[in-house]
């Protein structure tokens, strides 16, 4: 019996994974944890790290590391994104890591990350042609699916955080900061030539705030478990219908919103907005969400590994 286990550093967020893998190489999840770290706040144009958000990081990968202990032998991964790849201090930020947790930390591509996640989703879901859409923190990753295989991908720059630091400055958006944002993000669309290819075809949603969209339409739907999300369908009429009713709250009111959680209120209209974009950019009538994305695809890359060495 062995482990393999993934630490998902990102603007936002810090994952951590671990699978039991079994003489057979089939893997069972042990290990599920989340930390809001918010490693990218503060970054602005300088695309510096701040301190405040490089000790939140720190602290809660020292956590993932008392909780990787109990499993050994253990192949762990400790995969980088955005925040940390637009770094200017990104060689210090990862030096200062490795001393204080003793972690080694990769700092992967953005369309090594679009790659993990068309990876996390295939082998879990039923797709055969499709857009995959993972909206992060500091950017957001487009993969284009045809006949289940990966065709195009590419990261835009931007994600939840940048873009709620950027154009929203106040509790209430106003409609000039909604016309900017939506239209800055429709330019960068504007310019993925082969997104015309994906005309008609349902988006599959990775990322937080994608799937706080799901969360919140299972709790109006009642449904239990409102958590368990993974390949969960939404029209996008009830996308729309979401997204209407939060530009209308001020942040006391988002926080209220039953599936938002509370430290995602400040984001969230900067998380949903690309998605939203989306779906009219593509005339797209459904969502299918995903709970895989960059660890189950590490995960997969792993296990293939291993069984191409088994038949060597």
């Amino acid at each position: 019996m062995t482990y393999y286990g993934v630490i998902d550093l990102g603007s936002n967020s810090a994952r951590l994974s671990i699978w039991q893998i079994d003489a057979n190489n089939n893997p069972k999840e042990v290990v599920k944890l989340k930390d809001m770290v918010r490693l990218s706040e503060g970054m602005g144009p300088a695309r510096t790290l701040k301190e405040p958000a490089i000790a939140r990081t720190i602290a809660a990968l020292k956590r993932f590391g008392e909780a990787i202990k109990p499993f050994a032998p253990l192949t762990l991964e400790v995969l980088a994104t955005a925040a940390t790849r637009n770094a200017v201090n990104q060689k210090a930020f990862v030096a200062r890591v490795q001393a204080e947790t003793g972690l080694a930390v990769t700092v992967i591509t953005g369309e090594r990350e679009a790659e993990l996640d068309y990876l996390g989703v295939v082998n879990t879901l039923p797709i055969q042609n499709a857009l995959i859409m993972d909206t992060g923190g500091g950017s957001t990753e487009l993969a284009l699916v045809q006949n289940r295989k990966l065709i195009h991908r590419v990261s835009l720059p931007v994600g939840a955080v940048n873009l709620s630091e950027q154009y929203i400055q106040a509790d209430r958006v106003t409609p000039a900061e909604l016309f900017n944002l939506t239209t800055s993000f429709t330019t960068m669309l504007n310019g993925i030539w082969w997104l015309r290819k994906a005309l008609n075809l349902p988006i599959v949603a990775l990322g937080g705030s994608n799937r706080t969209l799901a969360k919140i339409q299972r709790r109006r739907e009642g449904l239990g478990s409102y958590e368990d999300i993974h390949g969960y369908r939404m029209s996008t009429v009830a996308a729309n219908a979401i997204y209407a009713d939060i530009l209308g709250k001020d942040l006391a009111e988002r926080k209220e919103v039953p599936g938002l959680s509370r430290e995602r209120a400040d984001i969230i209209i900067g998380g949903l907005t690309p998605v939203i974009t989306m779906l009219r950019y593509i005339d797209c009538d459904r969502l299918l969400f995903s709970q895989n994305g960059l660890r189950e695809g590490a995960l997969y890359t792993y296990l293939n590994q291993a069984e191409a060495a088994i038949a060597d």
